[in-house]
């Protein structure tokens, strides 16, 4: 069997259920040791490694992580027979709550799910009830409420962004200001 055949063949069987749940954004999603956590029975059955590396990469004054997931053929010793993926995430060097290990480690893992994601074909994208309204207004998001203090804790975590807050709730420029 071909290091194509394999893959093939993982993509198909592999089960990488979303198992966290972001109370923020109420959605599941899947982290990268979920997905490794579901690989990993699969390189004795095809007699493959996974490998994934990562690298820091400056562009345009940007710093980010550059990941590759490569899966690799075991069976062949003559040369690599191997097929990869690369994904990348900027550093957040602004993101509050966080020390610098921390945002450099969101970013890692965030590359590698999404180098995973891309080698193994996994669909990554939330539920379409997640971001539909369903004609309803958003909720305007006031200041001292529970909704607030959530949505500030999961902001300084760097659980979100306020990008993604203002898909959910309609911010005054005096909460908006509060938030940063």
């Amino acid at each position: 069997m071909t290091i194509l055949e394999k893959l093939q063949r993982i993509q198909l069987e592999l089960k990488a259920p979303k198992s966290q749940f972001n109370s923020f954004g109420k959605y599941k999603y899947r982290s990268a040791e979920d997905i490794l956590e579901g690989i990993k029975p699969f390189e004795e059955k095809y007699s493959v490694l996974f490998k994934i590396s990562d690298t820091l990469q400056e562009v345009a004054g940007k710093v980010f992580v550059h990941s590759e997931a490569k899966v690799i053929d075991l069976e062949v010793t003559d040369r690599e027979s191997s097929i990869s993926s690369t994904a990348q995430a900027i550093i957040d060097f602004d993101a509050k709550g966080m020390q610098m290990p921390q945002r450099t480690g969101a970013a890692s893992s965030y590359s590698k799910k999404y180098s995973l994601g891309n080698l193994l074909l996994l669909d990554d994208t939330k539920d379409s009830d997640d971001s539909n309204t369903h004609g309803e207004p958003k909720p305007k998001l006031k200041l001292g409420s529970e909704e607030y203090k959530t949505v500030k804790k999961t902001l300084a975590e760097g659980k979100c962004t306020m990008a993604y807050v203002k898909t959910r709730y309609v911010l005054s420029e005096e909460i908006e200001k509060s938030l940063v």
